[in-house]
């Protein structure tokens, strides 16, 4: 496992013992809690979650830059004020995730007493003191500001959308929730990291031209009813398909289903991240980068994904459509099955194209490859759906082990179209898509700090305050 920076204890700041990323851990389980309680669409979660982890990140990183500026990394907002040295760094992670939270959910009562009994536990923790005193002000302080960063992002724009009356268009599905699409908005709304939501869109749609070209095209076709090396919606994403394996059936069910009551695809991927955490033993510090940058790969993944299913000229319906032709597609290769049924119950109501679950996963993966160095990776998870959903036979602790990153985000990609809800473009160039996201994330974002050259190396573990004060003593003589 390749880190950077693990910062040191030398004599001359008195001994410290390694801080393991409790804070970190538990702040992402009140964030999973609060998801299970309150429901909603992907894209709000997945800007929840950044909001969370970068505050907590920027929080102990600002500490850790005064300790050790070399052993430290670049901080996401700018101009932050300099913390106390001796400032705790459990508090100011503290102040700074419960600033974000109450804030964004300060009219909901029963999320803001998970959020308040979570504050107050972790403060009743930390020993009383200035250290504690101070961590709580600063982590404050550094909620605020990115809050007051994100502020105009474009999340609450008008999401008004009226969808195409045409063969291929999305519109609300049948044998589903009447609801409203949801966040159409989303593809314009500010990026965490990426220069747009635009800047790695797919054009495997729009290449084929127009709607009618895509709809009766070969490709489109076997998008549908297979072809060699290609998975068909509608035969392995039946309600009672005979050729879906047991293994694909359990995985479909497995990965996060947009159910409210779930912790929703954002969380489930934030729950493999504390497992692997927990099992690396990372510290504070190292548990603070690692979430800050999975929380802007999730963020981002959701713009640039959303990007892709509302702004280009195809915002492409789903396979229940699709199979049955609501609409002749005018494909003759096609033939329609009025009655067919996807092995969900439900389908999510939004266009098809990308796979949201796909591109989520593929920029998680490649957060996680990058930063351990290894996309070689064994972890066990869960599901909520077990628990939530207790009809599918599962026992609501069953769990799935995974050997890589990659894998777990393939397998995620997938189990979509064995659901019955996406087609395997949606899955593969969402894939595509979240890798190209997460590997810009991590290529640009949260960088270590370049280290001082020559004498200043021996110095920097005095903290940057006696730094500062030896080079304007050396200026003056």
């Amino acid at each position: 496992m390749r880190i950077h920076g693990v910062l040191t204890c030398l004599a001359i700041l008195g001994g410290c013992a390694v801080a393991r990323g409790g804070v970190i851990i538990e702040w992402n389980d009140t964030y999973l809690d609060v998801t299970r309680l309150t429901g909603g669409a992907p894209c709000p979660i997945s800007r929840a979650g950044p909001l969370l982890n970068v505050a907590m990140y920027d929080a102990v990183n600002a500490i850790d830059r005064v300790i050790n500026p070399s052993a430290s990394y670049q901080s996401y907002q700018k101009n932050l004020p300099v913390p106390s040295a001796d400032s705790s760094r459990e508090a100011a992670a503290a102040a700074a995730a419960y600033t974000v939270m109450s804030t964004l959910h300060q009219s909901d009562a029963a999320s803001l007493a998970l959020i308040q009994s979570r504050y107050n536990a972790q403060v009743a923790a930390i020993a009383d003191g200035a250290a504690k005193t101070q961590g709580l002000s600063f982590g404050q302080i550094v909620g605020n500001s990115l809050l007051g960063l994100r502020a105009n992002d474009g999340y609450n724009a008008d999401p008004s959308y009226i969808p195409g009356g045409n063969a291929g268009d999305w519109r609300v599905t049948p044998d589903g929730p009447v609801v409203e699409p949801y966040t159409p908005h989303w593809g314009n709304v500010q990026p965490w990291g990426l220069q747009s939501g635009s800047q790695f869109r797919p054009t495997r749609l729009t290449d084929f031209g127009t709607m009618q070209e895509l709809l009766q095209s070969s490709e489109y076709a076997a998008q549908i009813n297979g072809a060699a090396g290609l998975a068909g919606v509608k035969d392995v994403g039946s309600r009672f398909s005979t050729t879906r394996t047991v293994d694909e059936t359990e995985a479909a069910w497995f990965w996060a289903n947009d159910r409210d009551g779930t912790s929703k695809p954002p969380g489930q991927l934030i729950q493999i991240t504390q497992t692997v955490a927990l099992q690396e033993g990372l510290d504070l510090s190292q548990t603070a980068r690692l979430f800050g940058l999975v929380g802007l790969a999730l963020g981002d993944a959701c713009v640039a994904a959303w990007d892709s299913k509302y702004s280009t000229p195809i915002d492409l319906w789903r396979p229940i459509d699709a199979i049955r032709e609501t609409l002749d597609d005018g494909n003759s290769q096609t033939i329609p099955d009025p009655g067919w049924l996807p092995l969900n119950d439900f389908t999510p109501p939004f266009p098809a194209y990308v796979s949201g679950h796909a591109t989520f996963g593929a920029a998680h993966a490649a957060i996680m490859r990058n930063f351990f160095g290894t996309d070689a990776m064994t972890f066990t998870i869960g599901s909520d759906e077990f628990a939530v959903n207790p009809g599918l036979g599962y026992a609501p602790d069953h769990t799935r082990t995974f050997h890589s990153f990659s894998e777990a985000a393939w397998e995620n990609a997938m189990s979509r179209v064995w659901l019955g809800v996406h087609f395997e473009w949606d899955a593969r160039d969402g894939n595509v898509l979240g890798t190209q996201v997460g590997d810009y994330i991590f290529a640009n974002n949260l960088r270590a700090v370049p280290e001082p050259r020559g004498w200043a190396i021996a110095l920097t573990a005095v903290g940057s305050l006696a730094l500062q004060s030896l080079v304007r003593s050396r200026r003056r003589g």
